[in-house]
């Protein structure tokens, strides 16, 4: 059995954005609509950015609940990784777009003087409040179960 991460080890992961964190929804026709898209953490919430009007937009527009899963490793013996159960906003406000933009290139490194300072037309971003957070870590297995 694999562990599970502390809450720390769980922002620390977050954090370290291993890869692209895979945002499922769900269609109108009940199936799952799970796409991979960049992340940032602001608080307790996750941001992603999109393009406003997507078939995800619209779904979330429809139904709030969303997952989110991010994991690395490439043998048992590495995978680690987390599944967030949370409820999503769409932010297309352009303050609110470009507020946001300007936090995402922040954390990627851009210099005060380079970031946006207009929005991007047609972007969105989607706040994801958790709810449940479930994570796993194989590097650490559990042997006693």
């Amino acid at each position: 059995m694999p562990a599970r991460m502390t809450t720390q080890e769980v922002r620390t992961f977050l954090q370290e954005k291993p890869g692209w964190m895979v945002l499922s929804t769900i269609g109108r026709d009940g199936y799952p609509h799970s796409v991979p898209l960049g992340y940032f953490c602001l608080g307790e919430s996750l941001y992603l950015g999109c393009r406003a009007g997507t078939q995800k937009v619209v779904n979330i527009a429809r139904n709030p609940k969303v997952s989110l899963m991010l994991d690395s490793g490439t043998t048992m013996q590495d995978i680690k990784g987390v599944l967030i159960q949370g409820h999503a906003t769409v932010h297309t406000d352009p303050a609110t777009v470009l507020r946001l933009s300007r936090e995402a290139a922040r954390l990627r490194g851009v210099a005060e003087e380079a970031l946006p300072s207009a929005p991007r037309p047609g972007v969105a971003y989607i706040q994801v409040e958790p709810h449940r957070i479930i994570s796993w870590d194989y590097s650490r297995a559990d042997d006693t179960h």
